[in-house]
C-alpha cells in the first residue's frame, strides 16, 4: 500500500504554516470569492475549511467519502460525499489563482542577475485509462531548484519556448521539443537566451553568407571527446535571420548506440518500416543551438545543457512522491482541481525548503496585519 501525508499532522498542526506562503487567510479568502469557488458558507463554513478538504482529498490521496468522513471526524464539517464533489468542481479557477500567486511570489524573490530556466512537459492519466488525458508544462528555475511556472493543457497541446513568461538575461534549456524556429526566435526578440536541441530536418541552417550548411559535414569534422562550434543562423516565420551558435560533441560508442536504438524503436512505432541513415548519424552526437554571447564557451553551454536531469527528477518527485501520473478522477473540472491542487503542495514543499535553507531562521515568511498566536494578556 502507496504511503500516504500525515493528514492529522499536517490539517492540525502546520496549516497555519503553510497559510502564510499562500498569503494569508485573508488573501486566500479572498481569492475564493473573486472566482466563485465559495459564495455562500452552508455546510463549510470558511474558504480555509473548504481548501484543507481539497487538500485531504487530492494531496493525501484519500476518497471522497473518506474525506467527508475526516472532516467530521475533525470537527472541519459537516458535509456528505455528493457536497463536496459540487464544492470541489467550482474550485479549480480558485486553485488555479492561488497557484499563480505561488508562482509569482517565485519570481519575485528571484535575486539579481541572470537565472538558468530548465524547461520541460509530462502527460497525465485518469485512473484506468491508457492514454494521456492533460499535459503538464514546467519551467524549474536551475538556481533554487524551485517551479517558477506552471501550465496545464490537453494532450495534443506542443511544448513551445512561446508558452513560458520570459525576463530579458533568462536563459532557457529545453531538448528538441522545444527546438522550433518560432520559439527560438521568440525568446531572441525577448533579448533572452536558449540552449536547445532541435529535429535537425525541421531547421534549415546557412552559414553566415546564406549559404546551406553542411551539418553532418561539421559533426564529421568533430574532434573526439572534445566539444566543438560553428556560427550558423536560419531564418524565423516572420522572415527575420537569427544568428546562432551551433554546439556538438561526439557520443561514447554505448551512448551513441543506445540513441540509435531508440530512434529505431520510434519509427517502428509510428509504423515506419525505414529510418533515414542520416538520422541514425546524427544520434552519434548531441548537438544544440544557442545564441549566448561568446563568452559563455561551447564546454559551458554543454555543461549548461547536461543539467537538465534536474526537471526530470522534479517530474519523477512529482510522479512518485506526490502521485501526479495517475490521477483518479472522472470529469475534466476534477481532473484539473486535482492536478492544481498536487502542484500547489510542490511548491508549497519548494518554498518550505527555500525558507528554512535561506532566509527565514523560523521557516516561513509572515503574513503582514495576521498573527498565529493570540496577543499576550495584559498585565
Amino acid at each position: 500500500m502507496l504511503e500516504r501525508v500525515d493528514v492529522r499532522e499536517w490539517i492540525e498542526f502546520q496549516w497555519p504554516y503553510l497559510m502564510t506562503f499562500l498569503g494569508g487567510t485573508a488573501r486566500v479568502s479572498e481569492l475564493a470569492r473573486e472566482t466563485g469557488a465559495f459564495e455562500r458558507a452552508r455546510k463549510i463554513e470558511t474558504p480555509e475549511v473548504l481548501l484543507r478538504l481539497i487538500l485531504m482529498w487530492a494531496v493525501a490521496e484519500r476518497s471522497i467519502m473518506d474525506t467527508a468522513a475526516i472532516a467530521a471526524d475533525t470537527g472541519l464539517a459537516d458535509v456528505s460525499d455528493v457536497a463536496l464533489v459540487k464544492r470541489f468542481a467550482k474550485s479549480g479557477d480558485w486553485i488555479a489563482a492561488l497557484l499563480g500567486e505561488l508562482l509569482l511570489d517565485v519570481t519575485f524573490e528571484l535575486p539579481p542577475g541572470v537565472r538558468v530556466r530548465l524547461l520541460d512537459a509530462t502527460g497525465i492519466t485518469r485512473a484506468g485509462k491508457r492514454t494521456t488525458d492533460r499535459k503538464l508544462h514546467l519551467g524549474l528555475d536551475l538556481g533554487t531548484n524551485r517551479i517558477d511556472s506552471v501550465e496545464l493543457t490537453d494532450a495534443k497541446a506542443a511544448e513551445s519556448l512561446e508558452r513560458f513568461a520570459v525576463t530579458a538575461g533568462d536563459i532557457l534549456v529545453g531538448d528538441r521539443a522545444y527546438g522550433t524556429r518560432a520559439g527560438m526566435a521568440s525568446v531572441e526578440e525577448r533579448e533572452a537566451f536558449f540552449i536547445v536541441r532541435f529535429a535537425w530536418p525541421s531547421v534549415p541552417l546557412t552559414t553566415a553568407d546564406g549559404q546551406p550548411f553542411g551539418l553532418f559535414e561539421a559533426l564529421r569534422s568533430l574532434p573526439e571527446a572534445r566539444p566543438g562550434e560553428f556560427r550558423v543562423q536560419f531564418q524565423a516565420p516572420d522572415g527575420r535571420t537569427i544568428a546562432v551558435r551551433l554546439v556538438a560533441i561526439r557520443k561514447s560508442e554505448p551512448a551513441a548506440e543506445q540513441a540509435r536504438q531508440k530512434a529505431l524503436r520510434e519509427r517502428t512505432k509510428k509504423g515506419n518500416a525505414t529510418v533515414d541513415i542520416r538520422t541514425l548519424e546524427a544520434a552519434g552526437y548531441l548537438f544544440v543551438l544557442t545564441n549566448l554571447p561568446d563568452t559563455i564557451t561551447a564546454d559551458s553551454v554543454l555543461q549548461l545543457y547536461r543539467l537538465r536531469w534536474q526537471i526530470e527528477m522534479k517530474f519523477k518527485t512529482l510522479k512518485s512522491v506526490l502521485h501526479l501520473g495517475n490521477v483518479p478522477a472522472r470529469t475534466d473540472e476534477a481532473l484539473r482541481v486535482y492536478v492544481c491542487a498536487k502542484l500547489l503542495i510542490a511548491l508549497l514543499i519548494d518554498s518550505l525548503l527555500h525558507e528554512a535553507e535561506s532566509f527565514s531562521p523560523w521557516g516561513y515568511p509572515i503574513v503582514v496585519g495576521e498573527q498565529l498566536a493570540p496577543d499576550p494578556p495584559s498585565a
